[in-house]
Formats: C-alpha cells, sequence, structure tokens
C-alpha cells in the first residue's frame, strides 16, 4: 500500500476509505434499493471504492475510477482482481470532461471520498489544487471577506456532481464532513434543483481515518422531477432511527422538524431581540492583558503604565462556559464607543494608553482582516451602546451547551466578551433576572435544541438566538 506522505494529505485532503468502510457503505446502498447500471468514482485514489463496488453491485455493467495520482493508478494494476468491468482512467477532477463520461450512460451511482480540506488550508501551502475562485456561496460584504466564505473543496466539488445529475435516474453516495452534506442541501434548496431523496449515516471518521471531524455516508437520488428538500438523519450506518432535517419559513435549515413544529408559536421570524458579539480585535498580544496586583501585562509580557479610561474587564467564551464571571484577571482596551468612531480623543484623555497604541502601530495596522482598512487607527469591532451596559446574558457560541450566564459589572464596570461569545445587555438588573430565567427554561432549551446544530464548529449562532420570540415565550409560561 503506497504511503500517503503529509504533504499531499495536506493539499489534496487525502484520506483513503478503508476497504471495510467502502464495503459497509456499498451494502447500504443495496439496502437502499440502489441498482446502478455504471458506477463513476470520480477520486478513485488506490481503488477501495471500486473494488467494494465490483463485489456488492454484480449485475453493473462498468465501474469506472478517475484519479489524479499515478502512482496510485499503478497501485491499482499491481492489485486488479481481474474484473473487466473496472476501468480507470488518469485525470483532474478540475479540468476532467465529466459532462461527456455521464452523458454516454444510464442509471449512474457516482460513488467514493472526496478531499477533505479547505481552499484556506490550500490557500496557505499556495497549493495548485483548487478550483476557479468564485463567490458561489454568494456571501455578501464582511461575510465575504471573513471566514465565512472559507469552504471546503468537497462542498464546491459536490456542487459540480450534483449538476451533472440533474433531471436524470442517478444517485450519488459520497463520504463527507456532516458539515459539507448540509451545506450541499442548503446549495440545492436556494437553487430549486431536483433532488428525490437525501440522507446521511452518521461514520467514525477517528476510526476509519483517525480525523477528529463529524463524517458522514451522504446519499443522494434524483429524478426528472422531484423537490424534496430535507434530509433523514442517521446515527450511524446501521441504524434505523432517525430524525429529519429540512426547511420552515424565515428561518431556513432545522435541526429537528418535528420538534421545531410544536413550538413554532415561538418563533420570531422578524426578530426585534438583538444579541450582540463580543469585541473584535485581532490584536491580543496588544489589547489584552492580564492584572498582576496593581500592574498590566500584555501578551508581549511585557509590564505597562496605562490609564484605566480604556480599560474593560475581559471575559473570555471559555470563563462564560465555565462560569468564571465574578471577577477575571484580564482587561482590554476598548478603543471606540461606536464602530468606525474616531480615536483621536485618547491622545488627550488617555495620554499613557495613546503612547502605548502608538509604540505598537506596526502589530495593529498588519491585521488580516479587510474590515479594519479606510478605519481609524487602533479601531475595534463589536461595540456600541450596549458594550457599556452594567448588566448581560452571555453565552459561548463554540460550546455543545445551553449555559446562559447573568454578568453583572465587575469591578465597578462593565463586563465585556471576545468575539466567541453571545450577549444581550441590559441597564437595569431586575429585566435582566428576568430574561435570564425565561432563557434557561425547559421551554425556551427544547426550542433551541430544535434549531441547533451541534456538530458545527459555532453550533450556537447570533441568528439562532434572535429567532425566540421572548413576549410569546413569558406568555406561554405564565
Amino acid at each position: 500500500m503506497i504511503q500517503v506522505d503529509r504533504t499531499a494529505k495536506a493539499e489534496y485532503g487525502d484520506f483513503q476509505t478503508p476497504l471495510d468502510l467502502a464495503t459497509q457503505v456499498c451494502k447500504k446502498l443495496v439496502e437502499l434499493n440502489i441498482r446502478p447500471t455504471t458506477i463513476i468514482e470520480p477520486t478513485c485514489g488506490t481503488g477501495n471504492f471500486l473494488i467494494a463496488a465490483a463485489q456488492t453491485f454484480p449485475a453493473a455493467r462498468q465501474i469506472i475510477g478517475v484519479e489524479r495520482n499515478p502512482h496510485y493508478l499503478q497501485e491499482m494494476d499491481r492489485h486488479q482482481r481481474g474484473d473487466r468491468r473496472i476501468e480507470t482512467k488518469q485525470g483532474d477532477f478540475f479540468q476532467f470532461d465529466w459532462l461527456s463520461l455521464i452523458n454516454e450512460h444510464q442509471n449512474l451511482l457516482v460513488l467514493g471520498n472526496l478531499p477533505w480540506v479547505t481552499n484556506s488550508q490550500q490557500g496557505t501551502i499556495d497549493s495548485q489544487n483548487l478550483p476557479t475562485k468564485t463567490n458561489f456561496q454568494r456571501f455578501r460584504g464582511v461575510d465575504a471577506l471573513t471566514g465565512k466564505s472559507n469552504f471546503d473543496i468537497s462542498e464546491w466539488m459536490l456542487i459540480q456532481i450534483v449538476g451533472w445529475l440533474q433531471h436524470r435516474p442517478a444517485c450519488l453516495a459520497m463520504l463527507c464532513k456532516i458539515t459539507v452534506a448540509r451545506k450541499l442541501l442548503n446549495y440545492i434548496h436556494a437553487n430549486q434543483l431536483n433532488l428525490a431523496d437525501f440522507v446521511t449515516y452518521k461514520i467514525d471518521a477517528k476510526k476509519y481515518f483517525a480525523a477528529n471531524v463529524e463524517a458522514c455516508l451522504l446519499v443522494c437520488k434524483f429524478d426528472t422531477h422531484s423537490h424534496n428538500y430535507f434530509c433523514d438523519v442517521f446515527s450511524a450506518l446501521d441504524s434505523y432511527e432517525h430524525h429529519r432535517i429540512g426547511y420552515c419559513n424565515h428561518h431556513g435549515l432545522v435541526r429537528d422538524l418535528d420538534s421545531f413544529s410544536t413550538l413554532s408559536h415561538l418563533y420570531d421570524p422578524t426578530p426585534t431581540t438583538k444579541w450582540r458579539s463580543g469585541i473584535k480585535h485581532d490584536c491580543s498580544a496588544v489589547m489584552e492583558f492580564s492584572k498582576v496586583g496593581s500592574q498590566y501585562v500584555n501578551g508581549f509580557g511585557a509590564t505597562i503604565d496605562l490609564e484605566e479610561t480604556y480599560l474593560l474587564p475581559l471575559l473570555k467564551g471559555s470563563d462564560v462556559a465555565q462560569n468564571r464571571t465574578l471577577t477575571t484577571n484580564r482587561f482590554v482596551l476598548v478603543t471606540q464607543k461606536l464602530v468606525g468612531e474616531s480615536t483621536d480623543g485618547i491622545r488627550a484623555h488617555a495620554p499613557k494608553t495613546w503612547s502605548y497604541l502608538n509604540s505598537h502601530a506596526n502589530e495593529l495596522k498588519s491585521r488580516k482582516s479587510k474590515i479594519y482598512q479606510h478605519n481609524p487607527p487602533f479601531s475595534v469591532f463589536g461595540v456600541g451602546p450596549y458594550t457599556f451596559a452594567p448588566w448581560k446574558i452571555a453565552i459561548c457560541g463554540l460550546y455543545k451547551a445551553l449555559d446562559f450566564r447573568l454578568i453583572g459589572p465587575i469591578g465597578g464596570k462593565p463586563a465585556v466578551f471576545d468575539d466567541t461569545v453571545y450577549f444581550l445587555s441590559f441597564e437595569d438588573e431586575q429585566a435582566a433576572t428576568e430574561t435570564f430565567a425565561h432563557l434557561t427554561s425547559s421551554t425556551a432549551i427544547a426550542f433551541y435544541r430544535s434549531l441547533i446544530f451541534w456538530d458545527e464548529k459555532r453550533p450556537i449562532k447570533a441568528s439562532i438566538l434572535n429567532c425566540l420570540n421572548l413576549l410569546a415565550l413569558a406568555h406561554a409560561e405564565k
């Protein structure tokens, strides 16, 4: 067996599928009554899916594998088991004439395991294994400039495959990240493409690929007319219990349609509640400090003499998640009260702070995000009147738990958060306390659980938090 070096795995997302798993996948497809005439694997690697398909689908007439790496094709030739239906071609997914191949065949199954790598990872290593760059997710403004525009290469590849299989009897069966499967469903729904069936079966990626990701077998069926935009989610290949994710008016994709339907009266299609994210500055070594005794120490380990004027107590997402919210030794420079506000006033109100910021002007100018361009020097984001309110209800978006925290002032100043935290702000303690009681009720928790996809990197989002109608919730709990 060829050993895949680390560079190849990084560039091509090269996770070869074990024969045992490939065989289990093919048997599941037989169980789902999939009986292809032609099977195509677009990135066949060392050929385990081709071998499994040949063993599992005796009625298939052709089994075609395409692979970029000539060493893999040589490996397959040496271990070929003599099945004349198997044909391999050397080709690059991004250059291959797929439509000509697809149009030659009927009753297709496109099978396999596409690269598990993102475009940003490949950009980091200057990879050429990328599609032509387009904003195919149609992000706008800041979202197109920041992390939301990052995507898995397999997402782009799956979209191409779905395009090939439109309006013909065909099936798609791919191993992929669970988040990629959902993004594909979103794309199909947004573009009103043909879809007869969409199912996922969770697989153990750590066991089979030593990869710490949530992964699945994705199975799609296509025909000439159906538009079934939902996904039945199974916890394993051998599981028969499932829940259904699908679309609801206004909100979009819902994790559990049945649970959501019983609580849909709490959904606010035009939210008046506004959960905010914490402060974004992208330069923690300069902007954040630990307080040691009466002195402030920055991320470079230097002791800094600063005025208190622009320093606020900082709680990280881990502090909020683990309920360390009564006190903190962390502080952050909040240089503005509003996004885009001039920072010139710091010079007069806090000259030592102004001098410190100027001494680190190069680090602050070097922040990579484009949101800092054409903004005042030393700018931060995620600030407004809500930042300086004394009472807040906060939750960390990165943790897989609905643990809300009621947080008051720390040391006589309003607590602020990093940008992994979402919060509601209150001027009045009683209003904060009453809202906190509602948010931590079993009804509110059940509502949010029907919407949240826990396998995502940041499962809790402001868009989800905002859609709970707090007035309707308060009325329902009377």
